[in-house]
Parts: C-alpha cells; sequence; structure tokens
C-alpha cells in the first residue's frame, strides 16, 4: 500500500465519518487539504515497487556505474523479472464468452477461467462443492503443498444478483500465462448459481483494481506486477471467433495496426485515515471506469458524454434503458422484447459506433447482430442491452471484439486499437 507523503504543516482536522469501509478505514472523501500532502485532486498511484520506482532506481544505479566505474553496492539486489509478455489463448463460447486456463497449487492443476475485468476475484469449484459443480475440474487444497487456509467463507454475486457463488477463502499458487503469484488468494466454490451449473469455464478471474475485491486481497495480475514477474503492467484482450488471446505483460503487435487511443480511468474513490495524527488521502480506482465521448447511430450523436466501464465478463454493451430504446429508434425494424433486450431485423446493417476520447470506433453489424432469437427466426437478439440503476454505461464484448483492447494499470488508463 502506498500512502502519501505528509505535510510538515498541520492539516485540517479529519472530517466526521458517517461508516466504516471493510471495518478497517475510517471514512471515505476527499481530503479537503489534500494539496498539502502533495496530493493533486485527480491524483492516481501507481505501483511503486515496480514500472516507475523500478525504473528510477534502476536509471540511477547505472547512472553510479558510469560515473564510478563500480556497480553500485545494492545493485544486485534490484531483483526484476526480464520476462517477455506472453499470451493466453482464449476460447470463444458462442460469441459471447472468451475463457482461458491457469494452473493453481503445487502439484500444478489446469484451470479453465473466464477472465473478467468488471470483477476482481478468483474463485474456482472446490472438491466441497455440491452437485452444482459438476462436470468442473475441483480444486482440492489439501492435495496442493503451496495452499492454505485463510479460515474465512467468501460470498460473489454477479450481473443482476442471480448468479453467485460462496465458499472457503485459500492462498495458493497460480500461474497465468508462465507468470506466477504465489499466495494468491482464491475462493473454492462449495456451491454454486443455477447460472454457474452450465459455465462452460470451471471458474473465473477478475481483473479490475484491488478495491474491489470482495477477500480485500490483490488480484491476480496486480499480485504478477507486484512481485515483480511481468515487467509491464499491461494486459490486453484480442476477443475474435478463432486466435483469440489475453496478453500478460504489454501488447501483442501483430494483432492490432496503429496507436492506441486512451480513456483514462477517471472515476477514484478518495480515502483518508489517520497516520501520526495527521490525516492522509490515498487515492483508489475500482472499476476500469472512464468516460465515452459519443454513441453514434449511422452517423448521427443520440447519446452523449457517459460514465463507462470496460468489461470483458459481459456480452452486450449495457445501458440505461431510456437511453438504449433512443439508440433502438434509430434502427429500423427494431422492437423492445419485454426484458432488457432488443430484437432487431437479422438482415441488420446500422452503422453504430462508440467514441473515446476523440476518435469513433466501428461496431460492425456482425458483431452487434447477436443471433436469431429462434431457430429460423428473422429476428435476431440486439447487441445492446437496458440495465437501470447502474449510474454508468457497461461496454462489453459487442464492443471489445472491434478493437484490441490494452488495460494499462500502470498509468490507470484502457487504450484501444485498431484491429490488425
Amino acid at each position: 500500500m502506498y500512502f502519501s507523503p505528509r505535510s510538515r504543516s498541520r492539516s485540517p482536522p479529519l472530517p466526521r465519518c458517517r461508516g466504516l469501509v471493510r471495518g478497517t478505514l475510517p471514512c471515505w472523501g476527499l481530503h479537503p487539504n489534500r494539496e498539502a500532502f502533495g496530493i493533486p485532486a485527480f491524483a492516481t498511484f501507481p505501483f511503486l515497487t515496480t514500472g516507475i520506482l523500478y525504473r528510477k532506481i534502476q536509471r540511477g544505479f547505472e547512472a553510479f556505474e558510469k560515473n564510478t566505474g563500480a556497480a553500485h553496492p545494492f545493485a544486485s539486489q534490484l531483483k526484476r523479472s526480464t520476462k517477455r509478455g506472453k499470451g493466453d489463448p482464449l476460447t470463444d463460447y458462442s460469441d459471447g464468452l472468451w475463457y482461458g486456463s491457469i494452473t493453481v497449487g503445487t502439484p500444478a492443476v489446469t484451470y479453465t477461467v473466464q477472465f473478467d475485468t468488471g470483477s476482481s476475484d478468483l474463485f474456482l469449484p472446490g472438491s466441497d462443492c455440491d452437485w452444482t459443480c459438476s462436470g468442473h475440474t475441483l480444486y482440492d487444497p489439501e492435495s496442493s503443498s503451496t495452499s492454505s487456509d485463510i479460515r474465512q467463507p467468501f460470498f460473489l454475486q454477479y450481473g443482476d444478483g442471480s448468479s453467485t457463488v460462496s465458499g472457503e477463502q485459500y492462498a495458493d499458487t497460480v500461474t497465468l500465462a508462465e507468470f506466477k503469484a504465489t499466495r494468491q488468494r482464491l475462493g473454492a466454490a462449495t456451491t454454486y448459481s443455477s447460472a454457474f451449473e452450465s459455465f462452460p469455464a470451471d471458474g473465473r478471474l477478475g481483473m479490475a483494481y484491488t478495491s474491489l475485491s470482495s477477500y480485500g486481497a490483490s488480484p491476480v495480475f496486480q499480485s504478477l506486477v507486484s512481485q515483480g514477474q511481468v515487467s509491464t503492467p499491461v494486459f490486453s484482450f484480442y476477443l475474435a471467433e478463432s486466435g483469440s488471446e489475453l496478453y500478460i505483460g504489454g501488447t501483442n503487435q501483430d494483432l492490432y495496426t496503429g496507436s492506441f487511443t486512451y480513456m483514462p480511468v477517471t472515476t477514484q474513490v478518495g480515502i483518508y485515515t489517520m497516520i501520526a495524527l495527521d490525516s492522509v488521502l490515498t487515492i483508489f480506482q475500482g472499476f476500469w471506469e472512464g468516460l465515452f465521448d459519443d454513441i453514434s447511430v449511422n452517423g448521427r450523436t443520440v447519446i452523449g458524454r457517459e460514465n463507462a466501464i470496460i468489461d470483458t465478463g459481459t456480452t452486450q454493451v449495457i445501458g440505461d434503458t431510456r437511453s438504449v430504446q433512443a439508440i433502438y429508434d434509430q434502427i429500423p425494424g427494431s422492437k423492445y422484447d419485454g426484458f432488457r433486450t432488443w430484437t432487431i431485423p437479422c438482415s441488420f446493417n446500422t452503422p453504430i459506433s462508440i467514441g473515446f476520447s476523440g476518435k469513433a470506433f466501428n461496431i460492425s453489424a456482425s458483431t452487434f447482430n447477436l443471433g436469431p432469437i429462434s431457430p429460423g427466426s428473422r429476428d435476431c437478439v440486439g447487441g445492446f442491452g437496458g440495465f437501470d440503476g447502474l449510474g454508468f454505461w457497461v461496454i462489453g464484448d459487442v464492443f471489445l471484439r472491434n478493437v484490441y483492447t490494452a488495460f494499462d494499470l500502470g498509468q490507470n488508463r484502457v487504450g484501444f486499437a485498431s484491429l490488425a
């Protein structure tokens, strides 16, 4: 955890708090004198054990050796992985879900997981799981010499609340694309809800920020970064019918062309706490959330600037029902089906785009069209869905299949590039 520098001058008193965060942090909110601690209004903090701090120290050691002719006495202790980034192949399940493989435990056992940028926790079906986990590879912590029981239960809820998982928390070795995270927190499920009974993967691996973790623990990718397993704190997705890939430790330049257009992760939560009688602000990110410029249909702007999260774990693009209806009003032959989804003619070819940071990215007709509502029907499911009360849009795979997407943890941004 990074703590900001404390001011030498006396800071304002800690504002009155009305609640606790996980029972440990005294209050939510932005400190009224955050500049006194050297923290700008919208500060973000990179992982100082890697990335910026590592490069700063490394350059210092290089300059020391150049100027003195001898290596710095601590240079040999600056251990850092020189591993290049590596891709993990993904399997496309019905153009709506992509999953890949990880190994867990010692000896290593292979499991399939959906990689989800809209959540932060890893769970697998445990050896004590009931019949709801049948057909999946079960995680048995007693068979792993590197597992340890955290002795805490967990309960995870996804989507509209009907998809739930519960069980016991453990720590074990998790390997993703040959990068190894030790003492990684994960959940061994004892019960899957009905939504997960037919889930094609064994479990789910969250890739959002630590502050969203129900375990209160570092997600897998953040562990790889903090443990020096990856040199570049970036992971990237290429989602397609074939050749799909999650790339760990950078980007795969064979899969995109041109430069990236970046959406800064702008939604942050300020938490202040007491350290040596001074109140100190720390900024946390949660979702990969920022702003899109607009959504256009047939060249006409229908939706203006809105908050959105970038979520590989969601198939559709989700917005409030009123806004989504306004989009479908511009699509000839579209109809609301009464359950948060709309149908479009299967011959749909209306141009739709979403703009980020001044650039519009088109959604192809083939990715917007999610297939017929029944065999032989001329009506197909549309790629945008409605859900009220979220407070932001969810940019899912319907959009992400049209771009190469890089999630930059070091600079807190999401980049989009044109497909090769």
